[in-house]
């Protein structure tokens, strides 16, 4: 079975991408499982209720979330009836959850949503939970999809290691760059630092360049924005996984923008 994951969507400029593109990747890799992480996806802060049925409509089976999961404040009012949304399950006594099981004509998977420490806000032990959450998952099914969000390279390394052999993925998000170590780890975890995010594609992580720039030149404070026109670009990985063991057996980097044309039929 194939596990399709698109990162980070920002701002209009992300879902008009995951609009145009995502029935064309889901018709070309034929997912069973299609999750996207749509923690940006409200002008860069947040999700807001209609955003994310929008998501489930254009062909999400779930939807994760991350560090910016509380920006938008109408979150409080939809979160906890929101059967395929996730925020890190490490977030304590948070509303929400943090796994998700999908059901997709015979094959159930589990989605796990965690978020890192390092140069993050201090939150329960993301790898505690991921042990309590995959004990969970693994009495339901052996398809268990983590979304790891977190800024240092070593701790999303260090999470990809210790699931090793006891989930099918570990993708991180967070960072907006797609890193090139895709990898299936030696005990058949599928692993991938950062899948990258989907938006703006000329300007800085998502945000208008120009006051970011302005902030590094001068060190003063810039209101950062995400623009609404511009060139786009989409990031995702797809993840060949064995239905029965829950092994990966592949992954592999997308890449979408005008440098790297999406031209398969």
């Amino acid at each position: 079975m194939n596990i399709l994951f698109v990162g980070d969507i920002v701002g209009s400029m992300g879902r008009d991408m995951v609009k145009e593109y995502l029935p064309k990747l889901k018709s070309h890799y034929r997912p069973q499982v299609t999750i996207v992480n749509g923690e940006n996806s409200a002008a860069g802060r947040g999700i807001t209720e209609s955003i994310y049925k929008q998501l489930l409509e254009t062909g999400a089976n779930a939807v994760t979330l991350g560090n910016h999961a509380w920006d938008n404040k109408g979150i409080f009012d939809f979160i906890d009836t929101a059967k395929y949304l996730t925020r890190p399950a490490n977030f304590p006594d948070a509303p929400g959850t943090g796994l998700v099981f999908l059901r997709i004509n015979d094959i159930e998977a589990a989605v796990i949503n965690l978020q890192g420490r390092t140069f993050m806000p201090p939150l329960d032990c993301p790898f505690k939970k991921a042990e309590e959450l995959v004990e969970a998952a693994k009495a339901r099914t052996n398809i268990i999809f983590v979304d790891f969000h977190a800024e240092a390279t070593s701790e999303k390394q260090a999470m990809g290691w210790f699931l090793d052999g006891k989930v099918s993925a570990v993708i991180g998000t967070h960072t907006h760059v797609q890193t090139a170590d895709e990898r299936v780890l030696p005990e058949g975890t599928a692993y991938l630092t950062d899948v990258g995010m989907t938006g703006p594609y000329d300007e800085i992580l998502g945000m208008d360049k120009n006051p970011v720039l302005h902030r590094f030149l001068t060190s003063l404070p810039a209101r950062f924005e995400v623009p609404k026109s511009g060139r786009t670009q989409l990031s995702a990985c797809l993840i060949q996984v064995d239905k029965e063991t829950g092994r990966a057996k592949s992954i592999e980097r997308i890449m979408i923008n005008d440098d790297r044309p999406f031209f398969k039929d």
